[in-house]
């Protein structure tokens, strides 16, 4: 059985950092692309973040220079560094393997305030 359980989100003001963390277990950890994807209060799930099994990094224009999503398959952990946050940044962050569909973990929430 598939589990993702997000954690390091919180409320920070505009400007500051938060890094985002992912454990997965049930999936060969080090072989799947992994994401980070973001859910807005009424706003469709968007992609935030993908890095694949090899390390190669894509972003959101909306995240690029801000965000950095980087992994340890040694911990089966995807992380996501998230510096000068925007009130806009606001939002529950998922993170998801990108070829096992339709499992999403709790979620983490991201507040920042302007």
């Amino acid at each position: 059985q598939v589990q993702l359980v997000e954690s390091g989100g919180g409320l920070v003001q505009a400007g500051e950092s938060l890094r985002l963390s992912c454990v997965a277990s049930g999936i060969h950890f080090s072989i799947n692309s992994m994401e980070w994807y973001r859910q807005a209060p009424g706003k469709q799930r968007d992609l935030v973040a993908r890095i694949t099994s090899r390390g190669r990094e894509t972003y959101a224009d909306s995240v690029k220079g801000r965000f950095t999503i980087s992994r340890d398959n040694a911990k089966n952990t995807v992380y996501l560094q998230m510096n000068s946050l925007k009130p806009e940044d606001t939002a529950t962050y998922y993170c998801k393997a990108m070829a096992i569909i339709n499992v999403w973990g709790q979620g983490t929430q991201v507040t920042v305030s302007s």
